[in-house]
């Protein structure tokens, strides 16, 4: 099939490169000309593992096309991709709908017959029916069928959710865009997976449910953590336990930093905000978004505590910055409040991550990048481990630090305090 992907960003690059791997003629469209010069060039503006190659492949064999023409791709494809950016608005928690109109405006200028309309932006309830009336405004025939297809599409694992998804979730009642849709997802659906076809508001809520349902799964198990270290149980024992019942199932059952990235803190507040449209309260996933913003707070506070309260000339190591492993994502991640933190209460900060020097922390005179892990841990007094990247969890920090007395802070639980504790290592964890 022929495919138009309208923004390059994380949603829309990974989704237009891995159609065109299943053979689909894709042409991906943004406005920002130097990210398609670059994407022409096979230089990718995102950190996701394999993605490059994979890109590389479907340029070389002509089925995958980068341009800042929209005319020229809407002209050229049978289905059109919405993927461009719903960010939480400035002063309020609504999501900001603005590109998504903006695309839509475009869109009615070019569309000249049948074509199907996908979202595969994350947008609340009923933005598709606002899309259709812009699409089919005017007096003119109705020539457009509106397709609601969410993502699931997790950074650092994204190639392989698109090739084997839990479920498609298609929303529309057009037996036509029905049709169309499942046979374009056909390769992937075979293998065991499942397509479901929902209303067009069903689908468009099926993925913020889904991802309130995920933050507060995490969210709760921070909380049972806290009360594991007052109480000395180990947290790991707990979410094992629960595990094992089918109901719950251990996935995101993992204590640690508080949930960021793209998705859930935006689709956690945006999904208040429409529940308060329709006169709904939606007092747990409320709780869930106060609860995961006081995480930062209590994981910085106990950073005090296990320096007692000197943190001034005290040289402080993380070790990952980004909100998980595999991206470079840094949005909402718990190192964007710890470190600015610690640094004006006087600490000397250095930091490793593989992704790279972070902007964010470029303004703090006492906040320093390291290229490699030796630097960064030399002479220090506290490593947090703030990501689980693989080259964490087998390090000999006796080696890397070459100093007597220094403190480890585990955020994600990866290494065994009875071997920290043989190897007279001082090592706090998360609810342990």
């Amino acid at each position: 099939m022929r495919l138009c992907m309208i923004g390059t960003g994380y949603v829309g690059l990974v989704s237009g490169v891995c159609f065109s791997d299943l053979g689909n003629t894709v042409h991906c469209v943004d406005n920002d000309k130097k990210k398609i010069n670059l994407l022409n060039q096979g230089k990718i503006p995102i950190h996701e593992p394999g993605l490059d190659e994979i890109l590389k492949r479907n340029v070389k064999q002509k089925r995958l096309f980068f341009t800042s023409d929209l005319k020229l791709a809407v002209n050229k494809a049978d289905i059109i991709f919405i993927c461009v950016g719903t960010p939480t608005k400035k002063k309020s928690n609504s999501a900001d709908l603005k590109y998504v109109f903006q695309v839509a405006k475009k869109l009615r200028k070019y569309i000249k017959k049948y074509r199907i309309v996908v979202t595969k932006s994350t947008v609340p309830v009923s933005t598709g029916d606002k899309i259709e009336k812009i699409l089919n405004s005017k007096g003119r025939k109705k020539i457009v069928d509106v397709v609601s297809n969410p993502e699931f599409l997790r950074e650092g694992e994204a190639i392989r959710d698109f090739v084997y998804p839990d479920r498609v979730v298609v929303g529309t009642n057009s037996k036509k865009a029905n049709r169309i849709m499942k046979s374009l997802y056909l390769p992937i659906i075979k293998k065991k997976s499942r397509y479901f076809n929902t209303s067009r508001k069903g689908a468009e809520l099926v993925k913020y449910a889904s991802n309130a349902f995920l933050a507060t799964k995490i969210s709760y198990i921070n909380e049972i953590a806290n009360l594991c270290e007052k109480s000395g149980v180990d947290i790991k024992d707990i979410s094992f336990g629960m595990g094992l019942d089918q109901r719950i199932g251990d996935r995101f059952l993992r204590a640690g930093p508080a949930y960021g990235g793209s998705c859930f803190p935006k689709d956690t507040k945006a999904l208040v905000d429409v529940a308060k449209i329709f006169k709904t309260d939606l007092s747990i996933v409320k709780t869930v978004i106060k609860s995961n913003e006081n995480r930062k707070k209590i994981l910085a506070n106990r950073v005090y505590k296990i320096l007692n309260n000197k943190i001034k000339n005290k040289n402080i190591t993380f070790l990952g910055v980004t909100f998980k492993p595999n991206t470079d994502d840094m949005r909402e991640a718990s190192s964007l409040l710890m470190i600015p933190r610690l640094s004006k209460k006087g600490a000397k900060i250095r930091y490793y991550d593989p992704t790279g020097k972070k902007k964010e922390f470029e303004k703090f005179t006492n906040v320093k990048f390291c290229k490699d892990l030796s630097s960064a841990c030399l002479k220090t007094d506290l490593i947090i481990i703030h990501t689980e990247w693989n080259e964490f969890k087998f390090l000999n920090f006796k080696r890397l630090v070459k100093k007597k007395n220094f403190i480890i802070y585990d955020l994600r639980n990866i290494y065994s305090p009875i071997k920290m504790n043989q190897n007279k290592i001082k090592y706090f964890g998360i609810g342990r």
